[in-house]
């Protein structure tokens, strides 16, 4: 799915990895870091394609930062079907969070598991 997505469309990319804005998003520049290797799960990418998609969210970030300027970021990935994974190429979400986006932020992922993030 992620393979068929034009160059053109491509926010920032390295050697390994390429971003894009996520098709659903979640918050305004909710953006997707992804292998160019087609790999089912993070934990199956090589160290350096983790270290690829770790250096580029860093630089969708930056761009973030200039473009929307939120107040936070969930920055994070799905693996599995039990973990929510729909897209079967791994790939790791940057979200902006900005101020009210919800009545409380606290737990931030930990709402992953409805019921479990306040503690």
């Amino acid at each position: 799915m992620f393979k068929q997505i034009p160059r053109e469309e491509w926010i920032a990319d390295n050697a390994l990895v390429f971003a894009i804005c996520d098709a659903h998003p979640v918050s305004p520049g909710h953006a997707l870091v992804i292998p160019k290797r087609v790999v089912a799960s993070w934990f199956d990418a090589t160290a350096d394609e983790v270290a690829a998609m770790t250096e580029l969210v860093a630089v969708v970030k930056h761009q973030l930062d200039e473009s929307h300027s939120p107040a936070g970021y969930n920055v994070g990935f799905n693996d599995g079907e039990a973990a929510g994974q729909t897209v079967f190429h791994a790939h790791v979400h940057i979200i902006p969070r900005f101020n009210g986006d919800v009545a409380s932020p606290a737990g931030g992922v930990r709402h992953a598991v409805i019921g479990r993030g306040y503690y």
